[in-house]
């Protein structure tokens, strides 16, 4: 029976590069000049230091456009409250979404059955696998999900017939 996963899931080595690109950018950028600016990615977050707010809020950006450039939707990165440091120096968290949150899942199946398609939702752990009779059923459960759910990015994977 053919089936499919639906995951959100961040493509964690286009985000590595991204992160890459805006340390480099960061350091070269002439209004980060002598400032301790960066991004650094850890297991599940992100951390930014700067060195006072308006800074944080560029490091930000840098790393929202580098995300972008790299086909990274930037709905994946959820930004925490600022921190303060010592003296004038900020850090805020950065927060990766990973996997679909129950609330999320439960609302994908109830889509799913409520479109009257003919197929199956049932959720796995983190993801939600949609089985069908047909491919063709699957193509148009992937097309309504996509315009259904806007507020976070999904990702369709172990497409199998």
């Amino acid at each position: 029976m053919p089936s499919f996963d639906v995951v959100c899931k961040p493509d964690l080595i286009e985000l590595r590069n991204a992160i890459d690109q805006s340390n480099k950018e960061i350091s070269t950028r002439f209004d980060f000049k002598g400032s301790n600016a960066r991004v650094e990615l850890s297991d599940e977050e992100l951390w930014m230091y700067a060195d006072d707010d308006f800074k944080l809020e560029q490091v930000a950006d840098v790393l929202r456009t580098k995300c972008a450039k790299r086909n990274l939707d930037v709905r994946y990165l959820t930004f925490d409250k600022k921190e303060k440091l010592s003296g004038d120096k900020m850090k805020q968290l950065v927060i990766l979404k990973n996997g679909l949150d129950k609330d999320l899942a439960k609302k994908i199946v109830k889509d799913v059955k409520e479109s009257k398609l003919k197929v199956q939702a049932s959720i796995q752990g983190d993801t939600v696998r949609i089985q069908g009779a047909k491919r063709d059923d699957l193509q148009s459960a992937i097309a309504h999900l996509k315009k259904t759910v806007t507020d976070t990015p999904l990702g369709f994977e172990n497409f199998r017939d």
